[in-house]
């Protein structure tokens, strides 16, 4: 009997992205893990909310991703705040390196998912950063799109 593929997949949203910035280019980067930070994540145990992306000696690495200890990691349990290192081509890298050197555009992770194939896959987007004026347009419009919902709604 062949193994059964994942009813309900996971998809770990950074929400707050969107409202705060504004993304340019996005970029899906494989990401290095611990045997019991899969399963935490596999189990949707992971939070994206305050994690950013750097450069450290050339290479593109996710800090303040927090996933969860695994409860049955007895003492071989990982450190659920711990830089994780991505995975990207050399040419992804150059491109994102030079966009990072413009001023006001900074690297953050915006969707944590499982790939068909089993692993742990990073969407991560090239952003700039949105004024105060900019937020309460986002949020008029949203209030627009949702009023306009609920007419068709109610018709």
């Amino acid at each position: 009997m062949a193994a059964k593929k994942q009813q309900n997949p996971v998809n770990i949203k950074n929400r707050k992205a969107e409202f705060e910035y504004f993304l340019t280019t996005k970029y899906t980067a494989g990401i290095v893990l611990a045997g019991t930070e899969i399963k935490a994540i596999r189990a949707g145990k992971a939070n994206l909310t305050d994690a950013y992306c750097l450069f450290i000696q050339n290479e593109l690495w996710v800090r303040g991703l927090h996933v969860s200890e695994y409860k049955a990691g007895s003492y071989n349990n990982h450190e659920p705040k711990r830089d994780r290192k991505l995975l990207l081509t050399k040419k992804e890298l150059r491109k994102i390196q030079s966009k990072l050197n413009e001023k006001g555009f900074t690297v953050i992770p915006t969707l944590l998912f499982i790939s068909e194939s089993g692993y742990a896959k990073l969407e991560i987007a090239v952003a700039r950063g949105k004024k105060m004026y900019d937020k309460r347009e986002t949020l008029k419009e949203k209030e627009y799109r949702r009023s306009l919902a609920y007419k068709e709604e109610v018709r």
